[in-house]
């Protein structure tokens, strides 16, 4: 700049010529534009996440423990740009990582080689309700199993069993009430405040919310989807903050242009846990008698956001409510659900023992106490991955005899991921059972009410989910 121009300035603005230099230059130098890494959480940023990505990895069999040290100095740095750095070198050890050659498992992530690993299973199917019954059943005990479990999501067995005795509640028989939290109670317990003597309906939930929007999808896309359509639809249909763990982090991959199935595996720490299976109902729903075309419509659905045994626990859920459109015995349920995924995966094996056991006398509390035993939900990467939740599930369905509300107690009474795994049981036995077989203790607080949080969508009714459930079966 001229020395006129920079006199002119001076004077015009009461600067000294020293304070206009430093501001001409601050205003020419262009410095580091960096996203200010505190306002993401944790979901969103990898570094976070190591812990769970170290154990994720060591549950694949990856040859990865010699960077143990790494994986833990770097998790204990403060999030920031240098955090990144590091995190984005770990993340492409992971990519190069080996299987180690004794692993027991083969666990494909592409629906040809899932199909290619399954082992068959043929049942027999029974005489029971209309379908309309079933699917009017699906849909309101997927809502009532929700809602049981969804007061005490979080909660870990050893504490949420002392909560149920102290309200009256254990063995759980019934909804929690507002009417049983005294200002002790909710000082001692970290319950949610989702009451069924306060509800409006079922109040907004990821794991109602997805079978909604999946209804949509079908509504948009038809039978024959993509992965990519569904990708395009969680952006249109919600927005980020509906979307937890897998479900974020696929989300913003997104956003960053990675597709299907890259936005599966690009930094997601939390690949296997349980955000696909609570997506896999109304793929069930609309193949009633027909596992095969619910799993893989599953599998096109989970591929976005999982991998491996976080694919097959929605494969799994989606074809045993396919299963129990035609019968309700929940030991053939169960096995017809499995016989869609491979046979020599961890999921494959830990619900088989779950079954074998049960038909080999072991008690419902050696039972439960087995699935805590093996899979530790006080660790975040325990109490939401895929396979423990799987094992509640399927325990619950036959400890729990059949009987819709026993089972769904059962399933949240035992901890874990709660609200998931009674909508998860709700969803099968409403179906094998039909609308008719659910108690009103469970039906009457919630009505026909079902609020989400979808754009263009709101609240809705249940029974006309059910009936657009059944145009989507006929073909309209």
């Amino acid at each position: 700049m001229k020395t006129k121009k920079i006199n002119q300035i001076c004077a015009d603005t009461n600067l000294t010529r020293s304070e206009l230099k430093k501001i001409i230059e601050k205003t020419n130098t262009a410095g580091p534009v960096n996203p200010e890494y505190l306002s993401l959480t944790d979901w969103e940023f990898y570094g976070s996440m190591l812990k769970i990505e170290y154990e994720q990895c060591v549950d694949e069999g990856l040859e990865i423990e010699e960077y143990k040290d790494l994986f833990d100095a770097v998790h204990k740095l403060p999030k920031n740009e240098i955090k990144k750095r590091f995190a984005d070198i770990i993340f492409d050890i992971v990519r190069g990582a080996k299987v180690k050659k004794d692993y027991p498992y083969v666990e494909p992530s592409d629906l040809e080689s899932i199909k290619a690993l399954r082992k068959p299973y043929s049942y027999e199917k029974k005489v029971g309700a209309a379908i309309e019954e079933r699917v009017h059943g699906a849909w309101q005990g997927r809502v009532c199993g929700c809602m049981l479990g969804k007061t005490v999501e979080g909660v870990r067995r050893d504490k949420l069993v002392p909560f149920l005795k102290e309200t009256g509640n254990y063995p759980m028989h019934r909804y929690i009430l507002e009417s049983d939290m005294t200002e002790e109670i909710k000082a001692k317990y970290d319950t949610n405040p989702w009451y069924a003597d306060t509800i409006d309906g079922m109040p907004v939930d990821d794991d109602t919310n997805y079978t909604v929007l999946y209804q949509q999808i079908i509504n948009a896309y038809g039978r024959t989807f993509s992965p990519w359509d569904v990708s395009r639809a969680w952006i249109q249909f919600q927005q980020k903050g509906a979307y937890c763990t897998a479900e974020r982090k696929a989300f913003c991959n997104f956003i960053e242009g990675y597709c299907p199935p890259e936005s599966a595996t690009y930094q997601n720490a939390f690949r296997e846990w349980i955000g696909a299976q609570i997506r896999a109902d109304y793929f069930g729903y609309i193949n009633p008698g027909d596992p095969e075309t619910a799993a893989e419509m599953a599998w096109r659905d989970a591929s976005i956001s999982h991998v491996k045994n976080g694919i097959y626990g929605e494969m799994f859920a989606a074809a045993m409510i396919a299963v129990s459109a035609e019968t309700d015995d929940v030991a053939d349920i169960i096995r017809a659900g499995l016989a869609e995924i491979p046979c020599t995966s961890r999921l494959y094996e830990d619900v088989t023992s779950v079954l074998e056991g049960f038909e080999n006398g072991v008690t419902e509390e050696e039972c439960f106490n087995n699935i805590h035993g093996k899979y530790d939900e006080h660790t975040e990467h325990g109490w939401c991955h895929t396979i423990p939740n799987a094992m509640i599930v399927a325990a619950a369905l036959l400890y729990g005899n059949g009987d819709f509300g026993r089972s769904i107690c059962i399933s949240v009474e035992n901890g874990f991921d709660t609200d998931c795994n009674g909508a998860t049981v709700g969803s099968i036995l409403g179906m094998a059972k039909g609308v008719g077989a659910i108690d009103k203790c469970w039906t009457d607080p919630i009505g026909d009410k079902l609020n989400t949080s979808i754009f263009g969508v709101g609240t809705v009714k249940i029974s006309d989910r059910a009936k657009m459930t059944m145009e989507h079966i006929n073909g309209k």
